[in-house]
């Protein structure tokens, strides 16, 4: 576990700028003038490297993409689902779709996934931890680097995001 002071640090060395953490959760918000998240993920995770010798996966999203999930959750716009049964899996790369078509959706009910780009939403009616369809069930079958959050989240990084660029 990394303690978010130490990931704020990390980021300022990273050159962020107005750096804000979000919970103890990894989550964190930031100004960064590259012109390429990949770029920027590497740097990060070579600072946390050096500094911890830690070896951890780091996804970069701009702002855009998360107002995009926030405002494309099919189990909400199409379902109205309870939001505390919600979760977005963001992956690091747009997986094979041959492989995702492999996966039978219908063996996991009562919980449900739907695919968008780099990005799975998930409706867990019994909730996260009894699910299935968890980082480590992704990542071994599409081949991609996975992170969930629940949608308070996804949610409260999307007001910080416009609160900076006020």
């Amino acid at each position: 576990m990394i303690k978010m002071p130490f990931l704020k640090n990390a980021f300022e060395a990273a050159g962020c700028e107005a750096v804000k953490t979000y919970i103890q959760s990894g989550n964190v918000i930031f100004r960064h003038p590259a012109s390429s998240c990949k770029a920027l993920e590497n740097h990060i995770a070579n600072v946390i490297s050096k500094e911890l010798e830690m070896n951890v996966p780091v996804m970069v999203l701009e702002q855009t993409t998360l107002l995009e999930v926030e405002q494309n959750n099919p189990f909400l716009n199409e379902r109205n689902e309870a939001v505390s049964q919600l979760h977005v899996t963001f992956l690091s790369e747009k997986p094979d779709l041959e492989k995702w078509a492999k996966m039978d959706a219908a063996k996991y009910l009562p919980d449900e996934m739907m695919y968008s780009e780099k990005v799975i939403y998930l409706y867990c009616p019994s909730g996260y931890g009894k699910t299935k369809l968890h980082n480590h069930f992704f990542e071994s079958k599409l081949k991609v680097t996975a992170t969930t959050r629940n949608w308070k989240t996804v949610l409260e990084l999307v007001k910080l995001a416009g609160e900076m660029e006020r």
